[in-house]
């Protein structure tokens, strides 16, 4: 009876051969070592098996269709994060997806986003990577209009804007009311996962983009108002709850040297252009304009 030379072993492993670890807890750790392997391979197939369903959604999207859909990814995420058990961190969840849903939309067709960070180091460029992804293209700007006007231009995706104050010598948003083609709407509020931890960017902004928002299921809408120069909140308030509004924040735009004074205001749901009750809005100088619309941010905890 032959017998066979054993094969070379290979350098020993250290965690498995450490002193009195030959059996027990060393070969259970090899055993979920291998799992974390057979896993990783089958999400690794899943993630591939994703992509070509993105690309042959890509196909009927149409040539030079902005792949962008804010509302859709925001319900993708709070179905996850409604699903999500277990040790899984609803952050990582989160961020996993960001990534992936960023990588995704290259299969679509190339894109680059944009951020006015008008104060080096202010946050926004930051809040641009977190939500769009670590290497999706981005372009810094110190003013909005420079942001903007690559979106206009089709070389930018979507901006990434500092949220409208009321003290804003010149605001950004009225621009948006001036752009027939392309129109600009606002798609998206960032950042969509909260609280913020140590080191996240602390700032709010709104994402622009030159295609419609999309609904999410939970979202909240920005109208645009003409109005006499002296009406007050008050009476834009009571305006907007008479016609069926459930009205949020109000930024008023006075300017002395205009005849008329402009609001933004922010109200519950997803408003589009033929929703009756902004004409039932009374007291307006002109047809109200729907700006865009934005999926409510989700709040959670810090796991």
């Amino acid at each position: 009876m032959s017998s066979t030379a054993p094969s070379d072993p290979g350098p020993p492993d250290p965690l498995l051969n450490a002193p009195g670890s030959t059996d027990g807890p060393s070969a259970s750790l090899a055993g979920l070592r291998a799992e974390i392997d057979r896993l990783d391979d089958a999400i690794h197939d899943l993630l591939m098996a994703r992509a070509d369903v993105v690309a042959q959604v890509a196909t009927q999207g149409g040539k030079g269709r902005v792949a962008l859909r804010p509302g859709r990814e925001a319900g993708i995420l709070r179905r996850l994060l409604r699903r999500n058990r277990g040790n899984l961190p609803r952050r990582g969840v989160v961020r996993v997806w960001r990534e992936l849903l960023a990588a995704t939309t290259w299969i679509q067709g190339p894109y680059a986003i944009t951020a006015c960070d008008a104060d080096a180091g202010a946050g926004y460029a930051q809040c641009a990577r977190e939500h769009f992804g670590a290497l999706t293209p981005l372009r810094v700007y110190r003013s909005p209009a420079q942001a903007i006007a690559e979106v206009g231009a089709g070389t930018a995706t979507a901006a990434v804007l500092p949220l409208p104050a009321e003290a804003e010598a010149q605001p950004w948003w009225p621009s948006l009311l001036h752009r027939a083609d392309p129109r600009i709407h606002v798609v998206a509020r960032l950042p969509f996962w909260g609280p913020r931890t140590e080191g996240a960017p602390r700032v709010q902004a709104f994402v622009v983009a030159a295609v419609p928002p999309d609904p999410s299921g939970e979202d909240r809408s920005l109208i645009t108002l003409e109005l006499p120069p002296g009406q007050s909140r008050a009476r834009l308030s009571a305006a907007l709850s008479a016609a069926g509004f459930s009205l949020g924040g109000t930024l008023l735009l006075r300017d002395p040297r205009m005849p008329v004074a402009q609001a933004l205001v922010d109200v519950d749901g997803f408003v589009t252009d033929d929703d009756p009750r902004l004409a039932a809005l009374a007291d307006v100088l002109r047809p109200p304009v729907v700006l865009g619309a934005y999926a409510l941010p989700m709040e959670g905890d810090t796991a």
